[in-house]
């Protein structure tokens, strides 16, 4: 703490390595699942294996810091995506296909938010409170375009595209994608 009693800011330079080292682990993680080695986060990411453990001391931290990176990329792109004059339907469709590629890369991730593990209670709940404003103003932005109906709520809309999520690793069949797009034009009036 320092004198005025706020807590210090982090520097530029360990804000992006930390960076670097989440963006590492997601990646590993998106090809092995979430009980990689460190050491193949490590190489990933051009540190040793000490660093990792010196930012995160527990995998459950380290999977809950690339979580909830992940969750505010998601979050800052719908943002973007309004403020860079994408049309509103657009703009949503782009999001939610960020959205899905969020849900189907979480390798392991699902199965580890649901274990008795206290330190992932609350990250549902933090997605939920990041991620449904960002799909409302979305939502809004493409009702007051006249571009969808008016009725559709952004939690049905993250659930039903969750619920198509579901399986989509497990069979080379399944195209998720296709029916998320569906699913966004069967919005249109």
């Amino acid at each position: 703490m320092r004198d005025d009693g706020e807590a210090p800011r982090r520097r530029a330079d360990a804000l992006r390595n930390e960076r670097t080292l989440l963006d590492a682990a997601a990646a590993v993680f998106v090809e092995s699942g979430v009980e990689a080695p460190v050491r193949d986060i490590a190489a990933r990411a051009g540190v040793g294996v000490a660093t990792i453990y010196r930012h995160f001391p527990t995998r459950a931290d380290l999977i809950i810091a690339v979580y909830r990176n992940q969750v505010e990329a998601c979050a800052e792109a719908g943002t973007a995506l309004l403020e860079g004059g994408t049309a509103p339907h657009a703009a949503l469709g782009r999001w939610i296909d960020l959205f899905v590629d969020f849900l189907v890369t979480r390798h392991g991730l699902a199965a580890v938010l649901r274990s008795e593990r206290k330190e992932f209670d609350a990250l549902h709940a933090y997605l939920l409170d990041r991620l449904l404003p960002v799909c409302a103003q979305l939502l809004d932005a493409a009702v007051a375009a006249g571009e969808i109906h008016a009725r559709v709520d952004a939690y049905d809309l993250m659930r039903g595209v969750g619920n198509l999520c579901i399986g989509a690793e497990s069979d080379p069949r399944y195209d998720v994608r296709r029916l998320v797009r569906l699913l966004i034009a069967g919005l249109r009036p």
